[in-house]
């Protein structure tokens, strides 16, 4: 069965691409996870704050801990490893692309322009074959306008896409106002693919100690719900490759992804939850299904259900809403 795709002007032998994680943290991993079936991988996540350097920013950042995400409190690095880990970073890059056959994109995790952006013609001469801007930020103060919020993400983009000629994929959160006018303008921008989303961190409470503290769980094929509905409404409609990230767990998660647009499909929380093997599992499932179904390729699939071309495209706005609502899945009707 011919799985192949194409992402950021790459083609692939299939869709499935573990992202940024700790399982990338290692070069055994990362060959174990080609042998898996993986075909490229993101590496983990360097920080803006942590090529800055800027100490009294990191621990600002740090401590508000409403304004990460999950990926960053996952591996944030030790303060007084900064300088080494830049540097460990750009080696990782230099050795992943001697070891493997499959791209390796780096990963910058930040969110406004600055001297970073020189990083990322760095992680370009080491060889990396993209470049994913992880941006995270929640805003919470009153003064700041969606419009200003925008305008800093764009800045940022353009600020990276300006400083390498590799492919620019940015990763966003679902936290915008109007969704298909941003990634328009990320388009326009220069990006060459969006990430739908970054799964976002949410902190809990310490009754006992009267604490904020870091929690993080991880993804189910729930999570897929809100990345599969915003990849059917823009795929057709923005010139950029698109990959669809969070819930993501199954064959069927993953063909679910495909057909409603999405040219690449991440995998994290099933991988950390069921191991490396698991990849290759998942691949099968996909296979089958489409032989099943008496599919040559997964190519007939792609954006089969997007919005643009599903038979019902109001489905993905307000008509199901109301269906749903009316009538919620398992409460049977009044007796």
């Amino acid at each position: 069965m011919d799985l192949s795709t194409t992402y950021m002007g790459r083609k692939l032998r299939t869709p499935l691409v573990p992202s940024a994680s700790p399982l990338s943290e290692t070069l055994d991993s990362i060959e174990r996870l080609e042998d898996a079936g993986a075909s490229a991988v993101v590496l983990y996540s360097v920080f803006q704050e942590q090529i800055e350097n800027d100490m009294a920013r990191l621990y600002e950042d740090f401590e508000r801990g409403s304004e990460s995400f999950a990926e960053a409190v996952t591996y944030f690095p030790r303060l007084g490893q900064m300088r080494a880990e830049n540097e460990n970073y750009l080696e990782h890059i230099r050795r992943a692309k001697a070891r493997l056959d499959i791209p390796v994109f780096a990963s910058i995790n930040g969110f406004t322009p600055g001297g970073w952006t020189d990083y990322a013609r760095q992680i370009q001469q080491a060889g990396a074959d993209g470049v994913e801007l992880n941006a995270y930020f929640l805003a919470t103060d009153p003064g700041l306008a969606g419009a200003d919020l925008e305008a800093r993400y764009l800045e940022t983009a353009k600020a990276v896409r300006a400083a390498v000629t590799i492919p620019v994929s940015v990763k966003l959160s679902p936290f915008f106002t109007s969704l298909p006018h941003f990634a328009a303008s990320l388009a326009s921008a220069g990006v060459d693919a969006l990430t739908l989303f970054n799964r976002f961190y949410q902190p809990d409470i310490d009754l006992e100690d009267l604490t904020v503290k870091p929690a993080m769980t991880l993804s189910t094929s729930e999570s897929l719900r809100l990345p599969l509905r915003w990849t059917a409404i823009l795929h057709g409609r923005v010139k950029v490759s698109l990959g669809l990230s969070s819930g993501v767990h199954t064959g069927m998660d993953a063909l679910k992804a495909v057909s409603a647009g999405a040219d690449a499909v991440f995998l994290c929380s099933a991988l950390l939850k069921n191991g490396i093997p698991r990849l290759k599992e998942i691949e099968a499932e996909m296979a089958r299904w489409l032989e099943r179904k008496d599919y040559e390729s997964l190519s007939q699939l792609k954006g089969s259900m997007s919005q643009a071309k599903c038979g019902c495209p109001a489905a993905f706005e307000r008509a199901l809403y109301i269906e749903a609502v009316a009538r919620p899945a398992g409460v049977p009707a009044a007796v």
